[in-house]
């Protein structure tokens, strides 16, 4: 028996690969030990939060857009750090009130190290 489709029914999430579940993995790792870090799930992500202050966000079981992408929190980003972000292919951003959430996504190990550098910026904002 099919049942037919719920107009209020949410969309079909996209599957984390592997290989992403074991950079965020590495990520959550890495942040873990930074200073007043901890790590909550959320709602299929895990959240990292310095003290109360979320700053990052890392694919657990669900994936952001880009799928192969983490996402960060800059509060008040001034022009320089967002004309250096729009010069990133890899990042994405969408501007709420005076808080810049950025996407950044990640095609090879390599990149670990240039998003390892926007996290630490996004972590030295959450204070």
């Amino acid at each position: 028996m099919n049942k037919a489709p719920n107009k209020f029914s949410r969309p079909r999430a996209e599957k984390v690969s592997e290989e992403m579940k074991a950079w965020a993995a590495a990520l959550s790792s890495e942040l873990a030990t930074w200073p007043q870090v901890a790590p909550r799930v959320f709602f299929g992500f895990t959240a990292l939060y310095r003290k109360d202050n979320i700053f990052a966000l890392l694919p657990r079981t669900r994936v952001l857009d880009p799928p192969n992408a983490v996402a960060f929190k800059l509060r008040s980003a001034g022009p320089r750090v967002l004309a250096q972000a729009r010069r990133d292919s890899r990042i994405g951003f969408t501007e709420m009130q005076k808080t810049c959430w950025f996407t950044f996504a990640l095609t090879a190990q390599a990149d670990l190290r240039d998003v390892l550098d926007w996290l630490q910026r996004a972590y030295e904002a959450s204070k």
